[in-house]
């Protein structure tokens, strides 16, 4: 006889608008164009995604000179920075731009910085490629990236009392908000946002795992390795209570071992992971256990991106 487990399933999880758009945006491109298509870095940090991508016809690179100037070359939701979309165009390349609106967004609040005379201060992983492409909106030097509360002791600004900050849009929002504090703490007149750097997405999935870190024994997020978000719900799962919190691509990564010695799990996916790959993880939970689901809801989302206007008549 299976044993019971209680399995709570975090909601919203998996796809988000952005990751929509930009896979979408890959396929329409593959039928309006016919492979190969390029894509600059991968389009979204899934491996599934990609490899499925990979199959029908996609090619992904890190480089624009790693392309041939006659087909078309698609660039990641994360962003680029302004030196690739400089490149594309100096070899009259076609090119589209999957950068997620809000990434978009937070690369116009740059510049109206920049215009306005301030320097910024981005908080975001180093490396990161959405903090790659968003620094690499301005000159070198302009934006100045802190990590943790102790990188804001020792940035080193040219003027004070002008300065600005942005996100990455996928950080731990109990993370930025003490590295705002100490920001405001130093820079008093430090301007911020006129609304949240981290999106809607990347809050609500936070969110639905702090409502049920309290109730579970462990906590599963499916997602990559080199999914910021998706790392960040892992550390979100263990601050809100739930020791056991890990990081899995697929249902073959599961550890039955410790999951044998719990009552209650909960399970969530990152924001580029498919729900097919939930589902997965799903099936292997009820061959073993004699399963109970509760769809716990914390938000809804409505949100949808429209692809550029040269896919839109794709059939």
């Amino acid at each position: 006889m299976k044993p019971d487990l209680n399995i709570l399933l975090a909601a919203p999880r998996g796809f988000c608008a952005g990751v929509d758009r930009a896979i979408e945006m890959v396929e329409l491109a593959l039928k309006k164009w016919g492979q190969p298509i390029y894509v600059r870095h991968e389009i979204v940090h899934n491996k599934y995604v990609v490899e499925s991508l990979k199959n029908k016809g996609a090619i992904f690179v890190e480089d624009v000179n790693d392309c041939p100037d006659d087909r078309p070359i698609i660039f990641s939701a994360h962003g680029v920075a302004k030196s690739v979309l400089s490149e594309a165009k100096r070899r009259n390349m076609v090119f589209l731009d999957a950068t997620c609106p809000l990434v978009s967004k937070v690369h116009l609040e740059a510049e109206r910085h920049s215009q306005r005379g301030l320097q910024i201060i981005m908080i975001g992983h180093e490396g990161h490629p959405e903090t790659v492409g968003t620094m690499g909106q301005l000159p070198h030097g302009e934006i100045l990236l802190v990590e943790t509360v102790n990188d804001v002791k020792k940035v080193k600004p040219k003027d004070e009392s002008k300065l600005a900050y942005i996100t990455q849009t996928t950080l731990s929002l109990d993370d930025t908000a003490g590295i705002v504090d100490a920001l405001l703490d130093r820079f008093p007149t430090i301007v911020g946002p006129h609304k949240e750097d981290i999106c809607y997405a990347t809050t609500n999935r936070q969110n639905a795992v702090k409502a049920i870190a309290k109730r579970i024994d462990g906590l599963l997020v499916v997602g990559s390795p080199n999914s910021s978000n998706s790392q960040r719900l892992v550390e979100v799962g263990r601050k809100g209570g739930c020791d056991y919190s890990q990081l899995i691509e697929t249902d073959k990564e599961i550890d039955w071992g410790a999951i044998n010695q719990m009552k209650s799990v909960g399970i969530t996916a990152g924001a580029s992971a498919p729900e097919i790959l939930i589902n997965n993880v799903l099936k292997s939970f009820k061959r073993r256990y004699n399963v109970t689901i509760e769809t716990v809801e914390s938000a809804t989302e409505k949100v949808t991106f429209k692809v550029p206007k040269i896919l839109r008549n794709t059939a």
